[in-house]
């Protein structure tokens, strides 16, 4: 394993990479929040098992990657251009790239504006559409216990985000949608705890279902049809991001293949980590 950082548009990101040098394919992974961090998706890391160099990276402003308080940096398209610059910079060639949640969109996103540096593209809990999406999580809230579901709507309505009672809903809400586990894997709860705040609660807002940030009206679904790159489309069956987004995905990019997780949220690298790593080694086999 090795780690550093490069400059990318002026700012240091950092890079961690697993499995052998001399691997004729890349897979760099991208992480959600937005504002998280890559810790949480290192079950991808062992893909590095079967040949392939598997690379992890920061965004700016989020966990070992430069902070920062111009908001102006905080966008799709600036995270689109860090993904495009951490490639150069580590001559990666043409990779394979995997999003999660907010990453899945990013990386749709990038596929628009670079796709031509892609042999493949896969989500995992990734969305096209943040409407679509605010609507379908809501729809969640609404099938939850009433004293959850009473209290969220109670505290939203008034703006009460910090109020214990919402809180804990807010909680039985990630329990439910975010990882199922019974104990939540360190490295979940660590990238959690790290998320940037400034970075989340500006591009997304107080919470995953109360999107009021930039973000707020993104979609891109009516443009999937324009990404030519194999693609996979994953997600748990209780995923947050839920089924209804996935379908989007994969009806809009041509050939895109879905695959859903019948005992997982939206970490079902986690949740189903043998069965969720054979489907994309599977997936990446069939193409390099």
């Amino acid at each position: 394993m090795s780690r550093g950082d490069v400059h990318i548009l002026g700012h240091q990101m950092f890079y961690r990479i697993c499995g052998p040098k001399d691997a004729r394919e890349t897979v760099l992974c991208i992480h959600g929040g937005p504002g998280a961090t890559h810790d949480y998706l290192q079950p991808l890391a062992d893909l590095s098992r079967h040949g392939y160099r598997v690379v992890f990276m920061d965004q700016l402003g989020c966990g070992l990657s430069e902070r920062t308080t111009d908001t102006s940096l905080f966008t799709v398209e600036h995270n689109v251009e860090e993904v495009e610059g951490v490639r150069r910079a580590l001559a990666l060639g043409r990779i394979h790239i995997v999003g999660s949640s907010y990453g899945g969109a990013l990386v749709l996103a990038y596929a628009l504006r670079y796709q031509e540096h892609l042999k493949s593209l896969i989500t995992v809990g990734g969305l096209a559409s943040v409407p679509l999406t605010v609507r379908e999580m809501w729809k969640l809230v609404d099938g939850m216990a009433k004293g959850d579901r009473d209290a969220i709507y109670k505290h939203d309505k008034l703006h009460e985000y910090e109020h214990p009672e919402y809180l804990r809903a807010v909680e039985h809400f990630y329990r439910q949608f975010v990882c199922r586990l019974p104990e939540w894997p360190p490295l979940v709860t660590y990238s959690l705890a790290e998320t940037s705040k400034p970075v989340y609660n500006y591009m997304n807002g107080p919470n995953e279902f109360t999107i009021t940030g930039t973000i707020r009206d993104w979609d891109i679904s009516q443009r999937l049809g324009e990404i030519r790159v194999p693609t996979l489309v994953t997600g748990g069956k209780y995923d947050e991001v839920t089924p209804a987004c996935a379908r989007q995905i994969a009806d809009g990019v041509p050939g895109a293949v879905r695959i859903e997780f019948q005992n997982s949220s939206h970490t079902p690298f986690w949740e189903e980590r043998a069965a969720y790593l054979d489907a994309v080694r599977s997936f990446l086999d069939s193409i390099a």
